[in-house]
């Protein structure tokens, strides 16, 4: 098997495409970059136009469609994919696709769930070393090892998991619905899993008693509140945005916080001068032109597994049909249950 990113995957590639940069292939795209001129050189875009040319052409004929998360770079968010979101978003979009193959711009547990919600369907990661610290950090038998220590409680796992521990779960939540989730169960005490920092930051939201798994994002984690409270010193004007995923230290020092989609909101509705975004730096470039009235400032950290995802690797998917994912359909049906069961809740 050929290796995502090797030297004899580009080989492959440059065989059957032409990918060097073209400033023609950059005008015939401009539209596109118009998107993201304010974080992409022309140099840069003349570099991606030829894989984004490539990448539109071959998904027509694949009858494929492309799923991108928040948090991909802004080449592939704005140059190839057809719908970005965040992973509720995303996970309501993968049951209503028409095309027969999905293409998954996002990390494992993202495709899964993809197929997990359309097992009919082709489900491709372009790289499937795209993991998550969350969803490695627990398995099914944590979950029913804290099942047995707090009997009668329902399991609330955030889809930042495996499909095994989906199927182990009653019911899944993101970041943008984990609140309404918890206040929607029948009883006093649930369990949630495996994020301890989103538990806590929802724990502060709810009267219910959360017994939580002590997970946590390895890009979110590494957030500090003195850090956001030094940066007031410097730019007291600035507007801070984190994703609950940060330790509730760091959240208490936000202005606001949400989910990926949530935050981009804010910053659309809003448009404060000046912006920290305490996530992954995508997000606000990704962002950057529609609100060219914001500065987007600084800390940032940025997820390793999200950037193994890139526009070769997407292109080399289409013309390989690689990577497949695959679920066992009886695993398949029992997580599909847990994270339905969350979409059919009216938020």
């Amino acid at each position: 098997m050929i290796i995502p990113g090797s030297a004899e995957m580009k080989s492959q590639l440059e065989a059957a495409f032409d990918l060097e940069p073209s400033l023609a292939l950059a005008k015939e795209t401009r539209h596109l970059h118009e998107r993201c001129d304010r974080v992409i050189p022309d140099a840069d875009w003349a570099r991606h136009a030829p894989y984004i040319v490539a990448i539109n052409k071959l998904k027509k004929e694949k009858d494929a469609v492309i799923l991108a998360h928040n948090y991909m770079t802004p080449d592939i968010f704005h140059g190839v994919a057809d719908i970005v979101g965040d992973s509720l978003q995303l996970a309501i979009e993968a049951t209503k696709v028409k095309e027969s193959t999905i293409i998954q711009g996002g990390v494992h547990f993202m495709a899964e769930t993809s197929k997990i919600l359309s097992p009919e369907k082709t489900v491709l990661i372009p790289d499937s070393r795209a993991g998550c610290s969350l969803a490695e950090s627990i398995t099914a038998a944590d979950i029913a090892k804290m099942r047995e220590a707090n009997p009668g409680a329902p399991v609330v796992s955030y889809v930042n998991t495996t499909a095994e521990v989906k199927a182990a779960s009653d019911i899944c939540c993101t970041s943008s619905n984990a609140v309404q989730i918890i206040d929607s169960m029948d009883s006093d005490i649930v369990i949630m899993t495996p994020d301890g920092h989103l538990a806590q930051n929802v724990a502060k939201q709810t009267k219910k008693k959360i017994v939580y798994w002590e997970g946590a994002c390895e890009v979110h984690i590494e957030f500090k509140a003195d850090e956001l409270r030094e940066y007031r010193k410097y730019e007291p004007d600035a507007v801070i945005i984190a994703h609950p995923e940060c330790p509730t230290d760091v959240v208490d020092e936000a202005d606001f916080s949400g989910s990926t989609s949530g935050m981009i909101n804010f910053v659309r509705e809003n448009q404060p001068e000046k912006v920290l975004l305490i996530t992954e730096c995508s997000m606000g470039s990704n962002i950057a032109d529609e609100v060219p009235e914001v500065n987007f400032l600084g800390p940032c950290n940025l997820c390793p597994h999200m950037q193994r995802i890139t526009l070769e690797k997407i292109l080399w998917s289409l013309h390989t049909g690689t990577e497949e994912v695959t679920v066992d359909p009886d695993l398949a049906e029992k997580a599909r249950l847990a994270v339905q069961r969350m979409i059919d809740v009216k938020i």
